[in-house]
């Protein structure tokens, strides 16, 4: 028996949550790339990563504090444009129209009176970190699967007659002790659990005791998981709800694995338990902005996020030999390389590795987004590092650990290189 909770317009009720007042009122987080750490002022940058073990990014932060206009509004040639999206509407401005990653300028001519906060990371972070620790003293299985979902597993510890008052028991004192509304589904099968909780929201409880009936006028776009190239797929076979799906069982066998594995989570037959994630297999950034020309401003920004990377390395003390650079180019042009040396890791090797993929793929072209990544950890794929290299490789990676205590206890920006300035 499967519980899947989800907390209620996540972002906008952990804002409530340190602000009564917002309460009943429209009200949204936008948010916007972060680009402040491209500033060549200090701007005392930390690495908020409480659940490095789950689906949840790490994020970039400073305790410069955010308004509207310094954070959404840009002067462009004398005149002001709102920038950034929708990160989480609440149901009061939902009902006007403000959808998530709508345009904030779009959303708010649709709802002038709505209220736009800043996105607080570090307080979304912690609160979903506590909110999964309140979850595991209460259930024995728990599986973090997004910032603000979990599924939890309660066979053999609550009675199938009794889970429907068990889970609302969960949503009354996640509300007391969090002020923080979820709606929970429940069924035998985790992803019509998962289903099952749109049918709750907004802070209900659902349970799914007969799952034929249950999923045979839903939509297949509704379904998690059955993403836009499978809705085309089934659609060009006329089928368009999940009860269409369970009929054709020949036609997604015929798909193989894929195929198989969807057709068993639609009809609730595919046994899949809690999933504990492993460790991080690779660690990445990305970030948007106005079309850049100058080739030497791109290459400073890509050494500026390599810096990010390494903390983040870092800080997991992990080893990757494959390093990743992606440039997104105007006009849909995308250049992107690869390269794996086995050898250790050090902020030196990797700013330089970067650059010679840089001069590459390079193109006289303005660059709207720059997305790095590195993966491939000695410690979960074992190789022999290179011993020509070695004693060097060694002391820099000493040296980037000395300097990783700095910007622990400083900030990530305390040091950077001189071809980030």
């Amino acid at each position: 028996m499967f519980l899947h909770i989800d907390i209620d317009s996540f972002f906008a009720s952990a804002e409530r949550s340190v602000n009564p007042k917002l309460k009943g009122l429209p009200i949204c987080v936008g948010s916007r790339s972060n680009l402040e750490i491209f500033n060549k002022k200090r701007t005392h940058i930390k690495l908020m990563n409480h659940n490095s073990g789950a689906f949840v990014t790490p994020v970039f932060y400073s305790s410069k504090i955010k308004t509207f206009e310094n954070y959404f509004v840009d002067e462009i040639d004398g005149r002001k444009k709102i920038r950034g999206i929708v990160t989480t509407a609440s149901y009061e401005a939902r009902a006007k129209g403000v959808k998530t990653a709508m345009p904030l300028a779009q959303a708010l001519k649709l709802c002038p009176e709505m209220i736009v906060i800043p996105s607080n990371y570090p307080l979304y972070h912690t609160l979903s970190y506590k909110i999964h620790a309140f979850m595991q003293a209460h259930i024995p299985k728990i599986e973090q699967y997004s910032i603000d979902e979990f599924f939890g597993d309660v066979s053999g510890w609550v009675d199938d007659e009794e889970i429907y008052e068990f889970a609302k028991m969960l949503q009354d004192k996640i509300l007391k002790h969090f002020d923080i509304p979820v709606s929970i589904g429940i069924s035998k099968a985790k992803w019509i659990a998962k289903l099952a909780t749109e049918s709750a929201k907004p802070y209900g409880v659902y349970e799914v005791k007969d799952i034929d009936s249950y999923i045979e006028n839903i939509s297949i776009k509704d379904f998690p998981g059955i993403g836009k190239g499978y809705q085309k797929k089934l659609e060009l076979h006329y089928i368009g709800t999940l009860g269409e799906v369970k009929r054709n069982k020949s036609l997604l066998y015929g798909w193989k694995k894929p195929g198989i594995q969807l057709y068993k989570r639609v009809t609730g037959t595919c046994n899949e338990s809690i999933f504990r994630k492993g460790d991080r297999k690779s660690i990445g950034i990305s970030r948007t902005f106005d079309v850049i020309h100058n080739k030497e401003e791109i290459r400073r920004r890509i050494l500026i996020m390599a810096r990010h990377i390494v903390y983040m390395v870092f800080s997991i003390n992990v080893n990757p030999t494959t390093y990743y650079l992606k440039i997104n180019y105007e006009y849909g042009i995308k250049q992107k390389q690869s390269i794996t040396v086995n050898r250790v890791f050090s902020e030196k090797l990797f700013k330089s590795m970067l650059v010679e993929i840089y001069n590459q793929i390079v193109l006289d072209r303005g660059a709207i987004k720059i997305s790095l990544n590195v993966s491939n950890f000695t410690s979960q794929h074992k190789k022999t590092l290179s011993l020509m290299h070695l004693d060097e490789d060694t002391h820099e990676n000493n040296l980037s650990k000395e300097i990783q205590h700095l910007r622990d206890s400083f900030g990530l920006d305390i040091i950077k290189t001189a071809s980030e300035l």
